[in-house]
C-alpha cells in the first residue's frame, strides 16, 4: 500500500508516475477484467458478470499478471497514452478519473489506506462474478449482460443508533 500522506496522484500527471505509483492507482475492483461486448452498429459497450479466464475470483486480481498479455492476447495493457481512448473502462476507475481531471473517490485504497474499502463501497466484483469466460459459451455470455459494472454504486444507507 502506498503512503497516503504522499498524495502524488493529485499533482503528478499519469505519464510522470513511476511503475509502483501507476500500479497503486488500481483499486483492485476487478471491473476491467469483466468481459465486455460491443454492439457493431452503435459501438455501445455492454458489461457482463463473466470474468477473464485468468481472473482470480477470491482476490479480484489477475491469476498471472506478469504473463497476461501472452496468455490472453486481447488483454489491454493500461498506459497513460491510451487511457482516454478506452471507453470501456468502468466509470469508477482511478486511471479514467485522473485522466479526466477528477479526484479519486473517498473509498479508494490510496485514500483509505485499506484494500477492503473497495469491497465495502460496493465497487468490487467480489462475489458477483458468475463464471470465467472459458467456462461458458458465447451465447451464455450474451445472457450475462449486467448494468452494475458500468455504473457508480448507489450510496449505502447508514444506520443510526436509536435512543
Amino acid at each position: 500500500m502506498s503512503d497516503t500522506s504522499n498524495r502524488y496522484w493529485e499533482s503528478k500527471p499519469l505519464a510522470a508516475m513511476s511503475d509502483s505509483e501507476w500500479e497503486a492507482l488500481c483499486d483492485g475492483c476487478g471491473r476491467c477484467c469483466l468481459v465486455k461486448l460491443q454492439e457493431d452498429e452503435t459501438d455501445t459497450i455492454y458489461f457482463t458478470d463473466v470474468a477473464c479466464t485468468l481472473f482470480n475470483v477470491d482476490t479480484c486480481a489477475c491469476g498471472d499478471y506478469a504473463n497476461r498479455s501472452e496468455r490472453v492476447p486481447d488483454c489491454v495493457r493500461l498506459k497513460p497514452e491510451v487511457i482516454g481512448s478506452l471507453n470501456w473502462m468502468p466509470p469508477t476507475c482511478a486511471y479514467r478519473l485522473l485522466d479526466a481531471g477528477k479526484p479519486l473517490p473517498d473509498w479508494h485504497p490510496l485514500i483509505t489506506g485499506r484494500a477492503e474499502s473497495v469491497v465495502e463501497a460496493g465497487i468490487s466484483v467480489r462475489g458477483r462474478v458468475h463464471a470465467l469466460e472459458h467456462e461458458i459459451s458465447v451465447e451464455e455470455v450474451i445472457d450475462r449482460i449486467r448494468a452494475w459494472p458500468s455504473e457508480w454504486p448507489k450510496a449505502r444507507k447508514t444506520t443510526r443508533n436509536k435512543k
